[in-house]
């Protein structure tokens, strides 16, 4: 089969052929149909995560990971409700099961996890061998490319917008601002009016094309924060809203400044939520946070539950996409550019 691997960190993907995967007995081998390019990609290939976890190569990149199930394993039970031909997602994050986090279902935070695209399977790949319990079907009229990216680009903020929800932050009062319109964040600003209770939601960006896509899948207002200092942003909300600040974050970028300038315009008892990984480092002021009593969540991925709750918004059409297929051949050149900012929405490479 084809598969693009990492033999040194640094280097481009080598597109080569190996041999199709062996499947254990509780596994299923997934025919890959797609999968979504992420930022972590470009991170991993760049040494962003040896200083957290050194993975050994040779790796087989690819974490956005949809197909058709092609073979299954002797003892996965017929309750799993899975035939040969069926459409899938795979979930990423699978977990030992006996740690406590597996037991309450967050598998992806399991001390023990594995990642596919982390390691020797991923799906830049033709084929993988999944574990039957982390493969949701899905409905064979959604397209691959669309299916992809809600793996990991359409889960993980959904995951930290729920944070936000159960912490009391959104409602019909509530102002939420989605900081960044890159893969993650047009997806945020669709499940920050889904999940908002009526919160009116505001996307900061300095790009304007995602500015206008942001636009288009709902936020209530728009603000180019390009040259702008935080004090420049929060006079030009108080011409919009009426107010300086914001009570939720959803913080798609993760870098340093833009950081600095959520945590700036949040409200007293305001709650910030991060999903992105651009910068390695906080530096922010600590007075305020305790003062004010804001809270920070971290959000990483999501588990199942999550996972499915996408999927069954997708299968209602109630999500949108912004998304741009490539071929196999040139998922180096795709890395390239997504290392350098030029996608806009979501790259997709599709066999």
């Amino acid at each position: 089969m084809k598969a693009a691997r990492m033999h040194e960190y640094g280097k481009p993907l080598v597109l080569e052929d190996i041999p199709v995967p062996d499947i254990r007995e509780d596994e299923v081998l997934v025919e890959v149909k797609a999968c979504g390019m992420c930022r972590s990609d470009v991170q991993l290939i760049d040494g962003y995560f040896r200083k957290y976890a050194d993975i050994p190569t040779p790796i087989t990149l690819g974490h956005e990971i949809t197909g058709v199930i092609s073979k299954i394993g002797r003892i996965v039970p017929a309750a799993a409700g899975l035939e040969e031909s069926d459409h899938v997602v795979v979930a990423p994050g699978w977990g030992d099961g006996i740690c406590r986090h597996c037991q309450i279902g967050n598998t992806h935070i399991c001390p023990n996890v594995r990642w596919p695209g982390f390691g020797p399977v991923g799906g830049f790949a033709e084929f993988i061998p999944v574990p039957a319990r982390y493969l949701i079907k899905v409905d064979k009229r959604l397209s691959f490319e669309t299916l992809a990216p809600l793996t990991d680009a359409g889960l993980t903020p959904y995951r930290g917008l729920k944070k936000l929800r159960d912490a009391g932050a959104l409602g019909p009062d509530r102002l939420v601002g989605v900081f960044g319109v890159g893969g993650l964040g047009g997806y945020a600003v669709q499940y920050a009016k889904i999940l908002g209770a009526g919160a009116r939601v505001i996307a900061f960006a300095r790009n304007p094309e995602k500015l206008a896509i942001a636009r288009e899948y709902g936020a209530d207002y728009i603000v180019d924060i390009k040259g702008k200092s935080s004090a420049d942003i929060g006079r030009e909300l108080q011409q919009l809203v009426g107010r300086n600040d914001i009570d939720a974050a959803m913080d798609c970028a993760g870098a340093p400044e833009m950081v600095q300038l959520a945590m700036s315009l949040l409200s007293i008892s305001g709650h910030y939520a991060d999903v992105g990984l651009v910068g390695d480092r906080i530096d922010i002021p600590l007075f305020p946070r305790v003062s004010r009593e804001q809270t920070l969540h971290g959000s990483f991925w999501g588990n199942n539950t999550d996972l499915g709750e996408v999927m069954a918004l997708a299968a209602q059409d109630k999500i949108r996409h912004t998304v741009k297929t490539f071929g196999f051949e040139e998922l180096n050149d795709y890395i390239n550019r997504l290392r350098v900012g030029d996608v806009v929405g979501r790259a997709v490479m599709k066999f």
